[in-house]
């Protein structure tokens, strides 16, 4: 048997989709925002969330697209109950007026999923002057955090139901810098830029970020988890800014990567599933339990980068 094909602890395998590790699931009353939602996992695990009950905010950097997705999830799911915001990460002012935008509808927010993300991008800046695969991949997605961390606070606190917050990273932390894995003090040094390296700096970052909340939580007491996976290999348009990589990915890749469904599934099991209330500070794939590399595990590493996330967002 394929490894792929074996079920683990959970009862879900690599083939699983969003659907099959949610069947059953009501999640009717909580609301949702999923990043990065109007195109591949970010779109399917609306869809999902959706179709299971919850109310979904999108939250897009193309407004447009957001509505189209929108649009085409009302045709399957009439009574789905959706909104699309405006969100840039590269942007600190665009994540600051997200926040003050929803925080304008009055909604609970129940669960966060911190999906967006690039991938493997020529080097640039953001438009707060940070590397853009750390700006977008952790530092957009950190500060929205921190500012809806209230509100996800009250929300726990006065439904007495259990917060989740969910970051999607990548096996390619394991390929972040040696030196260190996040080289703090040369973020925005070009000349020691690897595409690669910095890909794996963020999605390391993610993982970090998610342990110190996870921390951070069990030490005040707060009913909200946060947890970091990998979506697995899936067919997407991350490697565009890599032609011929791009071009073997999406044909050759069609026979050994996930499609959107099963890619948003173990988002969709870290979000929704009851095996998974109480677990917190851990690492998921495959719908499943998973180690990440011992960097990934470091304490002291994750507080060092929550106080020069801090540091940046302020």
């Amino acid at each position: 048997m394929w490894p792929f094909v074996r079920k683990g602890e959970s009862g879900f395998s690599w083939y699983s989709t969003a659907e099959e590790v949610t069947d059953g699931i009501d999640a009717s009353g909580l609301t949702a925002i999923v990043t990065g939602a109007s195109s591949g996992i970010g779109t399917e695990t609306t869809r999902v969330l959706a179709l299971r009950g919850a109310h979904v905010v999108m939250a897009v950097r193309n407004v447009s697209a957001g509505a189209t997705v929108k649009n085409e999830i009302l045709k399957e799911i009439p009574n789905a109950q959706i909104d699309v915001l405006e969100l840039d990460l590269t942007s600190m002012a665009s994540v600051r007026k997200f926040a003050s935008d929803f925080k304008t509808m009055n909604l609970p927010l129940n669960i966060l999923i911190n999906n967006a993300g690039v991938m493997a991008t020529p080097f640039s800046l953001s438009k707060d002057g940070i590397e853009l695969q750390f700006a977008t991949n952790h530092v957009g997605h950190f500060l929205l955090t921190d500012l809806l961390l209230e509100n996800m606070k009250n929300t726990a606190r006065e439904s007495n139901t259990e917060g989740r917050i969910v970051i999607v990273s990548s096996m390619g932390h394991k390929f972040a810098y040696r030196e260190g894995g996040i080289l703090f003090d040369k973020i925005n040094d070009q000349s020691v830029y690897n595409t690669i390296a910095a890909y794996g700096q963020s999605k390391l970052a993610n993982i970090l970020h998610a342990n110190e909340l996870s921390r951070r939580f069990k030490e005040e007491g707060v009913e909200i988890t946060a947890n970091s996976l990998h979506p697995g290999s899936i067919i997407t348009n991350l490697l565009r800014y890599h032609s011929i990589l791009d071009v073997i990915h999406r044909t050759l890749g069609k026979l050994v990567l996930k499609n959107a469904k099963q890619g948003a599934a173990t988002t969709c099991y870290v979000a929704l599933h009851p095996k998974v209330r109480g677990v917190t500070g851990r690492y998921f794939c495959d719908s499943n339990l998973d180690e990440p590399s011992s960097r990934a595990k470091d304490a002291d590493l994750g507080k060092k980068l929550w106080d020069f996330s801090m540091n940046l967002i302020n």
